[in-house]
């Protein structure tokens, strides 16, 4: 079984890790864009563009599933790409978890991207998911950028920011961009409020995994011996994880019996 993930950059480790972690012994393929990122800023013509060919870079490895490992990407490439690839292979998107996260009934706060705070998109699912529950969208200025860098001071300036604008009574916080769940626990950290019970975090990493095994008819295996391959492609072109990712535990441990092919 071969399962191929893309993004701009290393948003894709947390889902990526989650798949590793469900089927060891899944071949996997990552296809990144640093030709092209941040994909955030461009037009939603030009960042569809960009996936499509970051798509087809992957699927030429043949895999068996497509995992669009970036929010983004999700609200305005998912319906090209499905176009284009189905029904020969299942292309999987990302979305904030805001239902389950509203099923918890206390306050939640979504930290998403500048540009996805306030959009159609994100009130959409709100006003669809939500039942009731009172929703903060807080943007997250540069947080993405600073974990696709690992840049330590920047995400530290950004956590703190956005902790800033997060009301204290939230009990749960939708991390509405994968990048900021490769930094959970920071984020954590900074929201805890002493005497409160533990904060609530809903990621999409797992969820995804999971559809994506669904999809393919298959059941986790999570026994299984680590022999899954990983391929890395860089803008269509074969080469490794960058440095970043190895700052963080999602993407050290893709580098555990993971032989490239």
């Amino acid at each position: 079984m071969k399962i191929a993930l893309m993004d701009s950059g290393i948003g894709l480790l947390a889902a990526t890790a989650a798949v590793r972690r469900l089927r060891p012994d899944a071949d996997l393929v990552l296809s990144l864009d640093p030709d092209g990122m941040p994909w955030g800023p461009r037009t939603p013509e030009d960042l569809t563009g960009r996936a499509v060919a970051v798509a087809e870079a992957a699927a030429a490895h043949r895999p068996d599933a497509l995992i669009i490992g970036c929010n983004t990407a999700t609200v305005h490439a998912l319906p090209s790409l499905r176009a284009l690839l189905e029904p020969g292979l299942p292309v999987i998107g990302t979305v904030p978890a805001i239902k389950p996260a509203a099923a918890g009934g206390g306050p939640v706060a979504i930290w998403a991207t500048p540009a996805t705070t306030g959009s159609p998109y994100q009130r959409g699912l709100i006003d669809a998911h939500a039942d009731g529950v009172r929703v903060t969208e807080v943007p997250c200025w540069g947080l993405a950028e600073a974990v696709e860098h690992a840049d330590e001071d920047s995400i530290g300036s950004a956590v703190a920011a956005a902790a800033a604008l997060t009301p204290d009574d939230v009990t749960t916080v939708v991390l509405g961009c994968t990048h900021y769940e490769l930094v959970a626990e920071r984020i954590r950290a900074a929201l805890q409020r002493p005497g409160r019970p533990p904060l609530v975090l809903h990621g999409s990493a797992d969820a995804v995994a999971a559809q994506a095994l669904r999809r393919l008819g298959v059941s986790p295996a999570s026994g299984v011996p680590a022999e899954g391959s990983l391929t890395v492609l860089l803008s269509g072109r074969e080469g490794e994880l960058p440095g970043a990712a190895l700052a963080y535990a999602e993407g050290r441990l893709l580098t555990v019996a993971s032989p490239a092919r």
